[in-house]
């Protein structure tokens, strides 16, 4: 019978700032990038920008002046996102 479970932390902490979790990370940033360029038009750029804080992170950056305005009428990026599996929450404070 298990007694006492403790938590790793430093253990967890490796494991997502490991290359496993890079690699996931920026394959799902990938795809969420290539479901943008299929819905804004032709030719407008966009950055994949992958960092890490205490776990590997990426951003899908539309680099237009008018990128507030589709995500606010479309949700472009939402729409990408759910399209590659990810799940989209509001952001709480």
């Amino acid at each position: 019978m298990l007694e006492r479970l403790e938590l790793d932390y430093a253990g967890v902490g490796k494991i997502l700032k490991g290359p496993e979790v890079r690699q996931l990370i920026d394959g799902l940033a990938a795809d969420v990038a290539a479901n943008v360029r299929a819905l804004v038009p032709s030719g407008t750029e966009i950055e994949v920008r992958g960092y890490t804080t205490d776990r590997g992170a990426a951003t899908v950056v539309i680099k237009d002046g008018q990128a507030m305005g589709w995500q606010a009428r479309d949700g472009v990026l939402t729409r990408a996102a759910g399209s590659a599996g990810l799940e989209v929450k509001a952001w709480q404070r």
